[in-house]
């Protein structure tokens, strides 16, 4: 029979999936209880961000659908729940990874889907929504309920439009002040493909009280 302290924990942990908007899986081991403080703090209060055990994750896992995570729970596992900006959070890991080597990104968790660290990642390249939202709505020049929808879609399928948006403006920095050009965020929104609808994003407080060790 299950312990009734693990049944709460796999509770806790399958609510957190289903309440997120994504969640990134590390490795933390050798960094300090200091470093650990610190990395909640940069990251909060857009994630929540605490050590779990593999064995619980997995079943918590499956329990909201989510399958594939069998490659990334080896060793010490510590899950950051995105309650905010995916792209802020990416960076936010990617950044003290930089500074703290001993933080290794294993992979994530994007609309029930699951990422290689690779993919993680290049998230942590995307502009953050406020950025993408304002420039979104310059291009399309009027139109900016279409360019809300777009934004609106999962970033694991705007994420190419987004990035070739970037590299658009990258090239053409008086973008606003010339006549707009068939872009592939513009023929993205006119294509009259319905954008999914996220959840609300929700702050959460940076400790989520998930036990301290692995299995």
């Amino acid at each position: 029979m299950a312990r009734p302290d693990k049944v709460a924990e796999v509770e806790s942990l399958a609510g957190e999936f289903t309440s997120s908007v994504a969640a990134v899986l590390t490795e933390y081991r050798g960094l300090s209880v200091k470093n650990l403080k610190e990395l909640r703090r940069s990251l909060d209060p857009d994630a929540s961000y605490a050590v779990a055990k593999n064995t619980l994750t997995r079943i918590a896992a499956q329990s909201v659908g989510i399958e594939g995570l069998d490659d990334v729970l080896v060793g010490p596992t510590a899950i950051a729940f995105i309650k905010g900006d995916v792209a802020t959070v990416a960076k936010g890991l990617r950044d003290f990874a930089k500074a703290n080597p001993l933080l290794v990104i294993k992979g994530g968790i994007m609309d029930g889907k699951v990422l290689d660290a690779d993919t993680v990642k290049k998230l942590a390249d995307l502009e953050s929504r406020e950025v993408l939202l304002a420039k979104l709505a310059g291009a399309v020049k009027g139109s900016a309920q279409k360019a809300v929808s777009l934004f609106a879609a999962p970033l694991t399928q705007a994420a190419q439009l987004f990035g070739a948006y970037q590299d658009k403006l990258s090239a053409d920095q008086k973008l606003e002040e010339a006549t707009p050009v068939a872009s592939p965020v513009v023929d993205a929104a006119n294509a009259g493909s319905p954008a999914p609808e996220t959840s609300d994003i929700v702050s959460a407080p940076a400790d989520a009280g998930i036990a301290a060790s692995n299995e």
